[in-house]
């Protein structure tokens, strides 16, 4: 009998083969035919290993390891809904608190202004919600009816139905209730940049496809606007129109070049030339040391609204006079509820109070910035640029008015300052970027889990409610 063959037998032998004690090749290797497979493993294909490329973003687990769960595919999505109920909470209360004084010394009652806001709040609240559920794909096929529409009511304030308030003519009166026109034209101009943006994102690196037709669209809304002097309202959509331009991957030397001409534009021909206004003595009192005074009456016109807003800023300190305590409110302060409201929040609830507003503004901007590096859609990147820079931007400006750092020009702040047009449309706008996060890889299968672990939970805990409960013995039939 001879001796099973092996490696010093001279027998050549595949690599990987092994021999029986009978002298016969068996018809497979140990691991499903692989060579070089160990005896006992399981069979199965090997799976190949990839080398990432220098340079590129790991994902899931490893993207996140530092954050945690703050990091999750819907934590875009909580950040915009806390910040949004906050920040909308927040006004109601300081709505109520600043106007009370000035509505009961016109005879009204002192929750008029509050009733009002909270009625375009709850107005506000299903559009939100509407807007929230909605697809991107629905705002993509809504973004020309928007504009059209929008530039229609912006169109509309030449007519009959036009009233001037404060110098400016924005606002349509339709007997019952009034429309400022201008609010509408924000979003719809977003939801309309991104769509004809995203749609030649490749091509933009030639001016002319950046140009046509976004320019001369984005030109027919401000050029409404400032028609009807609203400098303020044509501030915000330039920012708004340069925060899409940027994301979008415009060149950047046609954005200087826009960036010049707007500069020129707005000093020349809507500061300069406007006849009959004060917008000049503004800037002129404002940046030439006048209002750097404890005199209210320095100035006149022109710096009374800036010192007094320092004041009720300074008055404050870190924790506040009290919610309902302060002393600018009593007619002191003009539009203390509306475009000075920052004004009465630092004084009755102090820096502090002042800080959580700026956070949860700085929030919705984190938020947002979230959603146009995590959502693979030209569309979504854009129109939330557009949308964060309108939002996060008027914030600014009205800030920077309270604290003496712009000129007075009537801008209020979002979701906090009252006024049912801006409120109902900022909300909207909240609503589709809300409805762009739940469309973020991963967030919808997340909250369609989270939802039904919370119908798992209410079934075990009415399962429990039914089981504490004594049982009913059943008559014994014979």
């Amino acid at each position: 009998m001879k001796p099973a063959a092996g490696p010093s037998s001279g027998t050549p032998r595949a690599a990987g083969a092994s021999t029986s004690a009978s002298g016969k090749r068996p018809t497979s290797t140990a691991a499903g035919g692989i060579p070089g497979a160990r005896k006992g493993a399981t069979p199965g294909p090997r799976k190949p290993r990839t080398r990432r490329p220098a340079g590129t973003k790991t994902s899931g687990v490893e993207e996140r390891d530092w954050l945690g769960q703050w990091n999750s595919a819907v934590t875009s999505y909580y950040l915009l809904v806390g910040a949004t109920t906050l920040l909308a909470i927040i006004g109601l209360v300081m709505v109520l608190s600043s106007s009370a004084v000035t509505e009961i010394a016109a005879g009204n009652s002192p929750y008029k202004a509050f009733w009002t806001q909270a009625q375009f709040a709850l107005m506000g609240l299903p559009v939100l919600l509407v807007a929230s559920r909605l697809p991107p794909g629905f705002y993509r096929h809504a973004a020309w009816p928007l504009l059209v529409v929008a530039v229609a009511l912006q169109a509309l304030i030449f007519s009959p139905l036009g009233y001037a308030v404060g110098g400016n003519l924005n606002w349509l009166n339709f007997g019952s209730f009034m429309v400022q026109p201008s609010e509408p034209a924000k979003l719809a101009l977003a939801v309309w940049l991104g769509l004809v943006l995203g749609r030649k994102q490749r091509l933009l690196g030639s001016w002319k496809h950046a140009i046509v037709p976004a320019v001369p669209g984005a030109l027919l809304v401000m050029g409404l606007v400032v028609a009807g002097h609203d400098l303020g309202t044509m501030l915000v959509l330039l920012i708004l129109v340069a925060g899409a331009f940027l994301v979008a991957g415009v060149d950047w030397k046609l954005l200087a070049l826009a960036g010049v001409v707007s500069a020129a534009v707005v000093g020349i021909g809507f500061v300069a030339l406007q006849e009959g206004s004060n917008r000049m003595n503004r800037f002129f009192a404002m940046y030439s040391g006048v209002c750097d005074t404890a005199d209210a009456n320095a100035g006149t016109t022109e710096c009374y609204q800036t010192i007094h807003g320092l004041w009720a800023l300074g008055t404050g300190g870190l924790g506040g006079v009290g919610l309902g305590a302060s002393r600018e409110k009593w007619s002191y302060l003009p539009e203390a509820h509306n475009d000075f409201i920052f004004g009465v929040i630092g004084e009755e609830l102090g820096l502090l109070g002042t800080l959580l507003v700026l956070a949860l503004f700085a929030v919705l901007g984190l938020a947002m910035s979230r959603v146009i590096r995590r959502h693979p859609d030209p569309f979504v990147k854009i129109t939330t640029a557009g949308i964060a820079c309108w939002i996060v931007g008027q914030a600014l400006i009205n800030i920077g008015v309270v604290i003496g750092l712009v000129p007075v020009i009537g801008v209020p702040l979002p979701l906090v300052s009252s006024g049912g047009s801006a409120l109902i449309t900022t909300m909207a706008a909240l609503g589709v970027v809300i409805s762009f996060a739940r469309d973020e890889p991963g967030a919808r299968e997340a909250l369609s889990a989270r939802g039904s672990v919370v119908r798992r939970s209410l079934a075990v805990v009415g399962h429990t409610g039914r089981r504490a409960l004594p049982r009913r013995r059943r008559p014994q039939t014979r």
